[in-house]
């Protein structure tokens, strides 16, 4: 605890509150050291609720953000985990598209025709070729895995998008 002189400003750091008068060591001045102020109750109290408010606050907030990002993507989400390639009995190579389409929502959602997008390196579209893939209803939180072989593809393919059709929602890309 810090003290100070009354008289000459001098500070002295001491263990205990002394309960008797202290006398100044530089001046001589005498005075008795006053009790360091409790805080009060009510206003830990007071600050105590406003930080709980303001968590509080905090977490709906956060949980409103997640909410309305959920809601701008959609209830399905489709996304591609892998892209590999096969050769088929003549020869030719084919590209593998595999990947799921989730339920992000709370509700069933009925899943849509896919569209398998290949772009070039302008995003100009080279070729798109849609399938059904083999769920037709996803439970709430619920996904299907979608292996999709496409058709040879053209030189300069860069890009390969999985997009649910009838959604005017964003969807995954791979490159």
């Amino acid at each position: 605890m810090k003290i100070k002189c009354d008289f000459c400003k001098t500070e002295y750091d001491i263990d205990n509150m002394p309960s008797t008068p202290v006398k100044c060591a530089i001046c001589g001045y005498t005075w008795q050291v006053a009790a360091a102020p409790r805080k009060n109750a009510w206003l830990m109290f007071f600050a105590s609720l406003c930080a709980l408010l303001s968590a509080i606050i905090f977490t709906i907030a956060v949980i409103t953000q997640h909410q309305a990002k959920q809601a701008a993507q959609g209830p399905l989400v489709a996304s591609i985990s892998g892209i590999t390639t096969t050769t088929d009995d003549s020869g030719v190579t084919h590209i593998v598209v595999k990947g799921t389409v989730t339920n992000v929502s709370d509700q069933i959602y009925g899943v849509p025709d896919l569209l398998i997008v290949s772009t070039d390196e302008n995003d100009k579209v080279l070729t798109q070729q849609k399938f059904m893939p083999s769920a037709t209803l996803l439970d709430s939180g619920a996904s299907v895995e979608f292996n999709h072989i496409l058709a040879p593809q053209p030189n300069g393919v860069k890009k390969i998008s999985a997009k649910l059709l009838n959604l005017d929602i964003p969807q995954g890309d791979k490159k």
